[in-house]
């Protein structure tokens, strides 16, 4: 167990860094926003919610390319791994201009379906119209990012990570407040920084595959069958995005104060998340290898390590949570409303903290084991659950606090149970044994 605890330390901390870190481009977007007034931070809370929308379903790209890498390099075909990262790199690029053609002429609508007010409309489109254009970087990012992890390689990224997110705070601060560009500078410094931190991770790539003699054109046929394991992933990943989207929803309804609130709320839960996720980042690294060498103890030691490790974490981090609580909403607002009413919202995600630390390990545990279609199918049950709960929340326990128990405790509580039912045994690991490399 020692061996194993190593080499989870090894990735995880690095990858803790990394994910820290991408939040932090939405936290200090919201900090700096926040100071702007309510109607600029529900400007945002529109606007990141429809670009953290495409961005999670674009997840898969990392989720799909790092245990085809990693199985490779257990296998002993490094230049097949690297082969196999590129494959993801151009499924990103390809992926980025059919998002370009399609979804600029339809942010307008996207952004109306809130039905905001005029005073949040305006921000919102002009966040959006400058975001959209940094999609192709944002997209080689992720990929790139699954390239690394399956390499076993979860320090590079944290120090590009690292130098995106000082970027970004600093570049979000002249275009905000020095050139008083509001809601647009924000978006605007997200975009060049995003463009900086593609442009090392492609020439991180490229030197690797020259070192190895990895070919950098695009190999089709990888490229399809990346695109047909990521099918499921792109499933799974809508599902989770379609619960945020009816959060924000029924959110906007309940007016601009609860809105704000929720919005930093989710911005919190995303970098906790995020943070807790750093065990599923060496989950799927370490039981890429593992299944690239048909070692089926160590795939099954390594899942119980994690999910003891996630739960320890979970409880850490929702206590941190729990003692900000009376500070915390300050940073992010000075609205009075907002403070008051965010307070009441922090207890109930920091004691769901735990619970959502399982999750995203089991989400990573069986991602590394190329295990898609059941992630796609719980996802949906959880969803369908998670809108069934909400009938009598909304009807009989409406507001703010009730919404947001129902996605930390209902959905994430739901999401525990269908995943924890597919590890309850070993059939998982059978079945990525025999499936092989794909």
């Amino acid at each position: 167990m020692a061996a194993i605890d190593k080499d989870i330390l090894r990735l995880a901390l690095p990858a803790l860094g990394a994910l820290i870190a991408e939040p932090i481009f939405l936290l200090s977007d919201t900090a700096m926003v926040g100071h702007l007034g309510a109607d600029a931070l529900g400007s945002l809370a529109i606007a990141s919610t429809i670009l953290q929308t495409v961005l999670g379903l674009m997840i898969f790209l990392a989720y799909a390319t790092t245990p085809r890498v990693a199985k490779r390099m257990g296998a002993g075909d490094r230049s097949g791994a690297i082969t196999a990262g590129f494959d993801g790199i151009w499924l990103a690029l390809c992926t980025s201009v059919i998002l370009l053609a399609i979804g600029l002429p339809l942010l307008g609508r996207a952004i109306a379906a809130f039905d905001p007010t005029p005073g949040i409309t305006g921000g919102a489109q002009a966040y959006l119209a400058i975001s959209w254009w940094g999609l192709p970087f944002m997209l080689v990012v992720i990929a790139a990012t699954g390239l690394l992890r399956g390499l076993q390689d979860t320090r590079t990224p944290l120090i590009v990570a690292a130098a995106g997110c000082i970027a970004n705070i600093g570049l979000n601060a002249f275009f905000i407040y020095g050139l008083d560009m509001g809601v647009a500078g924000s978006a605007l410094g997200t975009v060049i920084a995003q463009a900086g931190m593609c442009s090392i991770y492609v020439l991180i790539a490229i030197r690797a595959a020259k070192r190895f003699d990895a070919s950098l054109r695009p190999h089709w046929a990888g490229v399809l069958t990346s695109a047909k394991t990521s099918g499921w992933l792109l499933l799974r990943n809508a599902s989770l995005r379609a619960s945020l989207i009816i959060l924000v929803f029924l959110a906007t309804a309940l007016g601009t104060t609860e809105l704000a609130a929720i919005q930093v709320a989710q911005s919190i839960f995303f970098a906790l998340a995020l943070a807790l996720d750093s065990l599923a980042i060496a989950g799927q690294a370490m039981i890429g290898l593992q299944l690239g060498r048909k070692d089926a103890e160590a795939v099954a030691a390594i899942n119980r390590r994690l999910c003891l490790w996630a739960l320890m974490f979970g409880v850490l981090v929702g206590a941190v949570l729990l003692a900000g609580t009376g500070f915390i909403p300050r940073a992010f607002s000075s609205d009075p409303e907002v403070v008051e009413t965010l307070r009441t919202l922090l207890p109930v995600l920091a004691l769901s903290m735990p619970i959502a630390g399982y999750v995203f390990v089991l989400d990573g545990v069986l991602m590394g084991a190329e295990d898609a279609r059941y992630l796609a199918l719980a996802q949906l049950v959880a969803v369908a659950g998670y809108a069934l709960l909400l009938i009598p929340v909304t009807t009989q326990w409406p507001g703010a606090l009730g919404l947001w128990a129902s996605f930390c405790v209902g959905f994430i509580g739901l999401r525990g149970l269908t995943l924890g039912w597919r590890v309850r045994n070993r059939n998982w690991i059978h079945r990525a044994v025999e499936k092989g490399i794909s």
